[in-house]
């Protein structure tokens, strides 16, 4: 599908119900102080909630962004017409991103806006962004207070014997057309979130106690929205219309910049956003504590947090990203047990628990690692050396004080070489797998271990201007047989080596297609706060970026991941793909002779090895429960289809022990509490090879075959072609 520079209209540009455009006139009317009035007039004032306001200097940041943006940013948008009205529809979606909290008749006050959101963000006029918050706030009041009334009258008054159903995802419906409509839809709200702790095995008044413990909590957050909380989210749908990348971040954001977006130091290692009303998980920091607990993946959203020392989770939902990184933050070696949503779940009102020890992610940790494996094949024994590479690292303050001896990904990975070749490997597998990146020059470098010199990445910035980073170091490390192995998760710096071995044909990728995180950010500060924007994008040496595609590989291996949430392609304006010219690079193998045999390999080997099987299986499984647009709110019905999930994961689980030789479980209760043994000591877990890895492994070994009989194939045409 082609994408154009001003990038696909946010979900739904019609989505306001193909309301009409209402002129400029109005909405210039609107900018001057007539839209409070017009905007607030249905409001319930019973419901406590004090407008805010912006301030001047908020104004003021409001007219930087926009010059950096049009000026400075790698995508050259106007800000026009069209650009207001996608604007109107993110933030829209920003702060109503499931269509909960307002009606169709909220979006016929708001859409006089529409088009006049573009000019008034040009002067820093944010009165109507304010306006427009203010409703929604006052909204979800409105919303909360129902439900709260609706657990106060006893959910035992619910009925669970209609056949009644939920949509999950609203994020593509249309508003409701009223507030009738609406209460009808929080009704069904809480019937599922009811049922649901009804099938965990939980009392009403258990059940009760946890409903109103969170509507309240979110109530009263929602009570004391501030100033600042407007002006961020507005800026951030402003500025989301760039790119996913560029955002704006307020004082209070700023001050923890970097403990905000990685939760690494005494807390649990992993990266968090918000998204919409819930605090996502982006990525886990290679070595952090959540990391090596095993159980918290991307992609699941939290819902409570309960410290050590207290038996009462807070509710988090609603809350301000940098309120719940606080919370989750805590002193070294205490445990923080977190609710999420697991992002396989096919409902909302489905969560799990998970207990992590907070530490220190120590650089020692995301250190580059190695090992040998061997494959015995047909009477040949195969060493394959492995090298585990979990991020692109760089002692930067040993470097400045001139310590010779500063760890870094390429100095680690050069003496693992040197060890690895001491014990006799024959061939090299580059486990770049749920590698997020790191350091740019570590990317440049590390490829330099593999070729003569030569270029490694190009740099393009909004003028057009190209950077080309080279090796120019001639010696290599290895000059063996290669495959790096990526999936979803390996993005940036991981892409742009990945992407390198294979546009040089150092050696083959297998896995999955990567994540496609192929811009560059700089972070610029601002009278108030500071505005993180995207400035240039990366190439490959054979012209293609890897942004928004990012590496694919030679050799695919399903994956459980869900590419439509997780990934830049998943992203709302993305940048898309493009191209700029090649520069010229030596290629050392080409590998269309033997690429079709060895996937042919491959896909037998998947045929019959039984947890590429289960692999499978539970990939279907997943894909099944991601598809299911509807749940059932009738409790024998919904009781049965738990069963049926209950079932498969039980069975799948215990298919993986028998392969393994270990015990099965007779109950799911048993299975969880055995995982959650494990995730309790980490350290204490034993490593296997994972069955992924030792198919890269026999992917080498197809490799190393093919290339002797092609070598011996060559050998005996010319000897015959001399002889004739």
């Amino acid at each position: 599908m082609k994408i154009t520079e001003r990038s696909k209209a946010r979900r739904g540009h019609t989505r306001s119900g193909g309301l009409g455009k209402l002129g400029r006139g109005v909405a210039i009317a609107l900018m001057t102080g007539i839209a409070p009035l017009a905007l607030h007039a249905s409001i319930d004032r019973e419901a406590s909630y004090e407008p805010v306001s912006p301030t001047v200097d908020q104004a003021r940041a409001n007219i930087l962004i926009a010059r950096q943006l049009q000026f400075t940013h790698f995508r050259d948008l106007s800000i026009d017409d069209s650009l207001s009205s996608e604007v109107f529809d993110a933030y829209l979606d920003y702060l109503d991103g499931q269509r909960v909290y307002l009606t169709q008749q909220d979006l016929e006050r708001f859409e006089p806006l529409r088009y006049g959101l573009g000019a008034a963000l040009k002067t820093g006029r944010l009165q109507p962004g304010f306006d427009i918050y203010n409703t929604v706030q006052q909204r979800v009041i409105e919303r909360l207070e129902f439900a709260l009334d609706l657990v106060n009258q006893g959910i035992d008054k619910l009925d669970f014997d209609r056949d009644e159903s939920l949509l999950l995802d609203r994020s593509e419906a249309s508003w409701v057309a009223n507030q009738q409509e609406l209460d009808e839809l929080w009704r069904k709200r809480i019937k599922n979130a009811v049922l649901a702790q009804r099938l965990s095995d939980k009392s009403d008044e258990d059940i009760e106690k946890s409903l109103k413990r969170r509507y309240e909590s979110q109530l009263n957050r929602s009570r004391q929205a501030r100033s600042e909380d407007a002006f961020q989210a507005y800026m951030n749908a402003f500025a989301g219309m760039w790119d996913p990348h560029t955002s704006y971040f307020s004082p209070r954001t700023s001050e923890n910049f970097n403990i905000n977006m990685s939760l690494s130091l005494e807390g649990i290692g992993a990266v968090l956003q918000g998204d919409n009303e819930y605090t996502k998980v982006v990525r886990l920091v290679p070595g952090g504590p959540a990391s090596k607990q095993g159980q918290l993946q991307p992609a699941d959203r939290i819902v409570s947090v309960t410290q050590e020392d207290e038996d009462t989770p807070v509710n988090v939902i609603g809350w301000r990203l940098d309120e719940v990184v606080d919370l989750i933050r805590g002193p070294r070696n205490s445990v923080v047990t977190l609710e999420v949503i697991p992002a396989s779940a096919s409902d909302d009102s489905m969560t799990r628990t998970i207990a992590i020890k907070r530490d220190q992610v120590k650089l020692e940790e995301q250190s580059a690692s190695s090992e040998v494996i061997q494959l015995q094949r047909d009477g040949n024994n195969y060493r394959i050396g492995v090298l585990t590479i979990p991020t692109f690292y760089a002692d930067f303050r040993a470097m400045q004080k001139g310590d010779p001896n500063y760890k870094s990904t390429t100095r680690d990975v050069r003496q693992l070489i040197d060890e690895l070749e001491d014990d006799g490997i024959d061939g090299l597998v580059v486990d770049l797998r749920n590698n997020g990146g790191g350091a740019l020059h570590e990317a440049n470098d590390l490829v330099g271990l593999f070729i003569d010199e030569g270029p490694t990445v190009q740099i393009r910035n909004a003028n057009n201007d190209v950077q080309v980073l080279t090796d120019q170091d001639p010696t290599v490390s290895y000059d063996g047989p290669m495959v790096v192995m990526v999936n979803r998760m390996s993005a940036s710096a991981s892409e742009i080596f990945a992407g390198a071995i294979q546009d040089y044909g150092r050696g083959l990728v297998v896995g999955s297609q990567t994540f496609g995180k192929g811009t560059v950010q700089a972070v610029r500060p601002l009278n108030h706060g500071q505005l993180k924007i995207t400035q240039s994008k990366f190439y490959r040496v054979s012209g293609g970026s890897t942004q928004h595609k990012g590496v694919v590989p030679d050799i695919e291996i399903p994956s459980r991941v869900d590419f439509s949430r997780i990934g830049e392609d998943a992203l709302d304006h993305a940048l898309p793909w493009d191209q700029i010219e090649a520069v010229p690079h030596t290629r050392y193998f080409d590998f269309s002779g033997i690429i079709d045999q060895l996937r042919k390999n491959h896909d037998e080997r998947f045929a019959t090895d039984p947890e590429f099987q289960l692999l499978q299986q539970e990939i279907d499984f997943l894909t099944e429960q991601r598809a299911q647009d509807y749940v059932s709110l009738n409790a024998d019905v919904r009781a049965v289809e738990l069963q049926q999930i209950e079932d498969t994961r039980l069975r799948i689980a215990n298919a993986r022990r028998e392969i393994q030789g270990e015990s099965t479980f007779e109950t799911l209760e048993e299975l969880e509490d055995w995982q959650t043994a494990q995730a309790a000591d980490p350290d204490g877990q034993e490593d296997e090879l994972d069955f992924i890895l030792r198919e890269g492994g026999h992917i080498m070994a197809d490799m190393l075959e093919l290339d002797r009989r092609l070598a011996s194939i060559g050998a005996m045409e010319t000897i015959a072609a001399q002889a004739n």
